[in-house]
């Protein structure tokens, strides 16, 4: 018996203290929104201390799915979500800095890097195309009908020098042509003396017949068969001509050009135009001569842009006295602009530039990262030079720095969100909070604008790991990834209920975020 009234009385001190712990968790949590507490109630708010023993303060609960909803007390959204808690002591400070684990800095793989004092490298570059000088190019072209009796060159790619015989040419038209200038020639000879008026028309009818033979390019040769000469020095680029072959008036039978000087047919984009002039000089490599440059100059600027490539083609032209520039050859053009003063200048790479804002983060040490806006000026190959906002021995982030300029915003929005009142947003009902996250790409959507992504966990929202849709902020985020490729992503709230990716990128071997059990989502 005395056992019996024992436990019952361990029971019901159990019971007691079980109520009294709930009684004071409901006291803790059932308190309202600081911010309905009236004016300069965020400011307490941003100042809260944990209490005692090391608890966190809960202001309130939001919605998990970034609805304009909030709750004084823990519950769950439609689709089974627990409602997030926003903590007195979330708020960041007002310089936007965030901190990073060393862990998560070895995670996203962040690399950062001194701003330097050096000159820009504003050189333009282009890829051209070695190509022949037009106006040194010439082509063996009989004015006549013949056939070809003999080939004294014989083959393409030949060098020829001026005045060599090309090939000795067969023409009826010619004999009759020479023979009627002999018989002009002899009568005006043998009239001289006893008919005036017959000699001198035996001489016009010679003459004639020689203007004739001029025109037909062989002046001097009257007889049946002719030797064509090259023209000019170079080198045999086509050959049509075969020995026994038969021609006809314009046919070309030689095409024969000088290759000592070349030209290279640039394409230069619309934006760099400004920059080239005519006369100006440029550093021109090859693939077929690595280590080594050759010198060229702006020949000419063609007067018209290409309309899909928004580029205008640039002559330049360059020696090619050792023959070692052949035509067809692939070539990169540095056009040499600007000036070899130092500036500031940061990598490329460290730019973060949205449309509306150009921003680095500056790494202020042990692990604490603060986005920073510049003006910037110049840009050149590997670098860019910053007018406002960065000194030289500055440190910043240049790999992973749109993801830890996303967990910045982040946190900058919820500094806004504590020091408004719970449960508004902005005017369009829709929040600006950033959120990463890393996933699969399962699908794209070109005509909706979205993506079906398979993601983990994402503790800022309290999300279990689920397949859903986002839509896409610019099409073309995803235009060089490929279905079931692993990323990591950045997105934000759009209309309530709606997520828009604004930033994406391929995880090289990475693993695609699990689907088992995963929720399916929107």
């Amino acid at each position: 018996m005395n056992a019996a009234v024992r436990m019952t009385s361990i029971a019901a001190a159990v019971a007691i203290a079980a109520g009294a712990g709930y009684w004071f968790a409901r006291m803790q949590h059932a308190s309202p929104p600081a911010t309905q507490a009236g004016v300069g109630a965020p400011a307490a708010v941003a100042t809260a201390t944990p209490a005692a023993g090391g608890e966190r303060r809960i202001l309130y609960y939001r919605n998990p799915m970034g609805l304009p909803d909030t709750s004084p007390e823990p519950k769950k959204d439609s689709m089974g979500m627990d409602y997030i808690p926003v903590y007195a002591d979330d708020q960041p400070d007002d310089s936007g800095a965030v901190a990073v684990s060393p862990a998560r800095i070895q995670t996203l793989g962040v690399k950062t890097a001194l701003v330097e004092r050096r000159a820009v490298d504003t050189a333009v570059r282009a890829s051209g195309r070695i190509e022949i000088d037009e106006r040194r190019q010439v082509v063996v072209a009989p004015r006549f009908e013949g056939w070809i009796e003999r080939l004294h060159v014989n083959a393409a790619g030949d060098p020829v020098k001026k005045g060599q015989p090309l090939f000795t040419a067969y023409s009826p038209e010619l004999q009759s042509t020479g023979e009627e200038l002999r018989i002009a020639e002899r009568l005006a000879s043998q009239s001289a003396g006893h008919d005036p008026l017959a000699s001198a028309s035996a001489r016009r009818l010679a003459e004639a017949t020689r203007a004739r033979l001029r025109n037909l390019q062989v002046a001097g040769q009257a007889g049946a068969r002719q030797v064509f000469h090259a023209p000019a020095s170079g080198v045999v680029l086509d050959k049509m001509a075969v020995e026994g072959g038969r021609f006809m008036p314009g046919e070309a039978l030689f095409r024969i050009a000088d290759l000592s000087k070349v030209w290279i047919i640039a394409d230069v984009y619309e934006q760099d135009l400004a920059r080239v002039q005519v006369g100006q000089g440029a550093r021109v490599t090859l693939e077929a001569y690595p280590g080594r440059s050759f010198e060229a100059r702006v020949g000419y600027l063609y007067p018209t842009l290409d309309a899909a490539t928004r580029s205008t083609r640039v002559r330049l032209e360059l020696d090619n006295v050792e023959g070692l520039l052949r035509p067809g050859m692939f070539a990169q053009v540095a056009l040499a602009v600007g000036d070899a003063t130092p500036k500031v200048v940061v990598p490329s790479s460290a730019i973060i530039d949205d449309g509306v804002r150009r921003v680095v983060l500056r790494a202020l040490g042990e692990g604490r990262f603060k986005p920073q806006r510049v003006r910037l000026g110049q840009r050149g190959e590997d670098g860019v030079e910053v007018l406002e906002g960065l000194e030289a021995g500055d440190r910043v982030v240049v790999s992973a720095n749109f993801l830890i300029d996303s967990e910045s915003q982040l946190k900058a929005a919820l500094s806004n969100l504590v020091d408004a009142e719970p449960g508004t947003a902005g005017e369009d009902g829709a929040s600006s909070t950033r959120y990463e996250a890393d996933g699969t790409l399962d699908a794209i959507d070109a005509d909706a604008g979205s993506v079906t992504m398979t993601h983990g966990e994402i503790p800022a929202l309290s999300w279990p790991a689920m397949t859903m849709d986002f839509l896409l902020a610019d099409p073309a985020l995803v235009k060089d990834i490929a279905p079931g490729t692993p990323v990591r992503f950045v997105f934000e709230a759009g209309e309530p209920g709606e997520y828009i990716v604004t930033g994406i990128e391929p995880v090289a071997g990475g693993a695609p975020a699990a689907a088992a059990g995963a929720h399916e989502g929107h």
